[in-house]
This record gives C-alpha cells, sequence and structure tokens, in this order.
C-alpha cells in the first residue's frame, strides 16, 4: 500500500504504520502501566499494527507476545514491522479474538492486554473506512468477548490490561467480573489537573479476591509542553517524542 510509513521506535525497532493502522498515545500508556516482565507470555488482542508488541523490544522484551488482529493488512503492517526491527518473539495471528486461533496457550498466558474499540456499535458516527471502523467500534468484538477471550488465555492470577473512556468503566468492570477476572488496579489519564479524565487503565488478575487500588492520576500536560512522566513513558529504551 502506498501510504505505508514507518515510524522509528528506536535505532533499530520500527513499527510499520498506515492510514488504515496507525497508533496514538494510549498504546504508550497501556504498555508502560501493563508492567510486563522478561519472563512473561503475552497475548495482544486487537493489535492492529502491533505497536504495544513492538514497545515492548524497547526495555526488557517478553519471552513471546502472540500478537492477534482479525484484519490481514494490520497482520501484514506488523509483519513488516517485524522484519525491518529484526525481532524474534512476536508471532503473528490473524484470528477472531471471540474464537481465538488453533492450538492457541489456554490457560498459559502471564499476561493479556487490549487496547478495544472505545465505541459501543450503536453509538457516535462510524468511519466510512472499515480499518478504522473496526479500530473505534465494536462492530467485530465487544468488552465481553475481549475478557472472555482474555479469560481463556490467561492461567490462574494471571493479567488483563486494558485501556477505555471513563463513560465505559462500569461496561469493563462487569464483563471483567463475568469472565472470573478480578478488577485490582485502575489509574485514570487526564490533560492536565484542571481537566477530566478522557482514558482509563485497568488491571483486572484472574481468580483473584476483591480489592482494587486506584493509582494517582496522570497527567498528559504541563506548562511546557509533555509532562515529565510521559516524556518518560516515550523515551523507555531511546528517544521517541513524536
Amino acid at each position: 500500500m502506498s501510504d505505508y510509513s514507518f515510524e522509528k521506535l528506536t535505532d533499530d525497532i520500527f513499527v510499520c504504520a498506515s492510514t488504515e493502522h496507525r497508533f496514538g498515545t494510549d498504546a504508550f500508556l497501556l504498555t508502560d502501566f501493563s508492567a510486563y516482565k522478561a519472563k512473561d507470555l503475552i497475548c495482544d488482542l486487537g493489535t492492529g499494527c502491533g505497536i504495544i508488541p513492538l514497545l515492548m523490544q524497547k526495555s526488557r522484551p517478553p519471552k513471546i507476545i502472540y500478537a492477534v488482529d482479525i484484519q490481514q493488512n494490520a497482520i501484514h503492517q506488523l509483519e513488516l514491522g517485524i522484519e525491518k526491527s529484526r525481532t524474534q518473539n512476536i508471532i503473528p495471528i490473524c484470528a477472531d479474538l471471540k474464537d481465538l486461533w488453533k492450538d492457541a496457550p489456554l490457560s498459559k498466558l502471564d499476561l493479556v492486554v487490549c487496547n478495544p474499540p472505545y465505541k459501543a456499535d450503536n453509538s457516535g458516527y462510524k468511519s466510512t473506512i472499515d480499518s478504522q471502523m473496526i479500530a473505534r467500534h465494536e462492530v467485530k468484538c465487544n468488552i465481553y468477548d475481549v475478557c472472555k477471550a482474555a479469560s481463556m488465555l490467561l492461567k490462574f492470577g494471571g493479567r488483563l490490561c486494558m485501556c477505555n473512556r471513563p463513560e465505559r468503566l462500569a461496561d469493563v468492570i462487569f464483563a471483567m467480573k463475568q469472565n472470573n477476572i478480578e478488577p485490582k488496579r485502575i489509574r485514570f489519564v487526564s490533560k492536565n489537573p484542571e481537566s477530566r479524565p478522557w482514558l482509563f487503565l485497568i488491571e483486572g488478575k484472574k481468580g483473584s479476591k476483591p480489592f482494587m487500588i486506584t493509582e494517582s492520576q496522570l497527567y498528559i500536560r504541563a506548562e511546557d509542553g509533555f509532562s515529565d512522566e510521559l516524556k518518560k513513558i516515550y523515551n523507555v529504551g531511546k528517544d521517541i517524542t513524536k
């Protein structure tokens, strides 16, 4: 496709972006919030261009990352990013998360991450570009589907980390609990101390007992531009301030 471009994450790591599959600040925030470890077996549901698995290469790369998306063009972009970055621990998989895939590592994973569609199927304006509509609206899967897939993949005590808009918080918590994933940690994200949150990051554990911690709020902006914390998140590994 003519609009492919390679965005540099470090000197050695690149993500293939396009009009159909691109990424934003929320991917950086979710990757950081997930607190992944080098020993982890991970799945990224709805990986898109693979920004989260590729960001995980910047510091303490996990053992294996299954990168799943229902759209073949998204998987192709990820494959181009993997090829240019020469990573070996990302496994691209074109599959519907509602059905998973043959030989999926059921009850074996340490961590599942997902940056899901934020809007319900019947709400808001839908893009005329199919890939953007799938990324933004729950036309192919919903929050319950994500939590069900995560529960099937996670081992006991394994973690699901997601992000979403504050208006979907009740839906996310309900879907987690329906699938034996107990919300344990939440963090809200605002532009600055004067503005309301535009995003939340949440972690749940499979089979855990009820008890959730609310972490300090994350602010995106400061008087002179990005906040120090956002700069730190962007700059894990090597420089990336776009």
